[in-house]
């Protein structure tokens, strides 16, 4: 029986002790938000201090990345202005906003 719930800093719910969440960034919503920021992968690279290789092994889906890593690319997104949205149905979709933040 759960006694704690948090809700991380994505809104995401979860029970204390339990397995890490499914992953919110997938190597195509890593390409396509940056596709949106119009950023290389060394740009990404950049603004999230992790390394090129790291972002392209993931893109190209040679390794999964760890959570703290995701976490760092998904805010260097979300300072240039993507914003993730999960619609029913379709699961994680992104959007930019027209001023970044």
């Amino acid at each position: 029986m759960t006694y704690m719930i948090y809700i991380n800093q994505y809104g995401w719910f979860g029970s204390m002790g339990q397995g890490a969440k499914e992953t919110i960034l997938t190597p195509a919503l890593c390409r396509a938000a940056r596709g949106l920021l119009d950023w290389t992968q060394l740009d990404l690279a950049e603004h999230a201090a992790v390394s090129r290789s790291t972002i392209r092994d993931y893109e190209g889906k040679h390794h999964e990345i760890h959570r703290a890593t995701e976490a760092q690319l998904r805010l260097a997104f979300e300072k240039g202005g993507v914003v993730f949205v999960e619609v029913e149905g379709m699961g994680t979709c992104l959007g930019l906003l027209s001023a970044p933040r």
